[in-house]
């Protein structure tokens, strides 16, 4: 018989996602980390399940990706629009650089506008 009861504490989801000025360009990551929404949301769309990820990064909750795959599937369009900017930038920036981003050349990068 499934419970029906109240969980004993309500978490806001919305408190387990952040922006921080000067970490990751200010994007929205899951709380205390720099695992940004549109990381989460590459790992789902491979059929990567929440558990999975936390699986993987053995110190965070899995309350964190669920929270992440949430805002992703709520905001789909933005996030699949930002994920194909910065699939072009990549592709862009390597076809510059077939041998790698060295300290040589790195100053040649030319910044994401995403």
């Amino acid at each position: 018989m499934i419970s029906m009861t109240a969980p004993a504490t309500v978490v806001d989801i919305g408190s387990l996602l952040e922006r921080t000025p000067g970490v990751v360009g200010g994007d929205l990551c899951l709380k205390g980390t720099r695992i940004t929404i549109e990381n989460v949301a590459m790992r789902y769309q491979t059929g990567i399940t929440a558990e999975e990820m936390a699986a993987g990064n053995p110190d965070l909750s899995p309350a964190l990706f669920h929270a992440g795959i949430a805002y992703y599937l709520a905001n789909r369009a933005l996030v699949d629009a930002r994920i194909e900017k910065m699939v072009q930038w990549e592709e862009r920036e390597r076809k510059k650089f077939p041998n790698g981003v060295t300290s040589e050349n790195a100053h040649l990068l030319e910044l994401p506008d995403w």
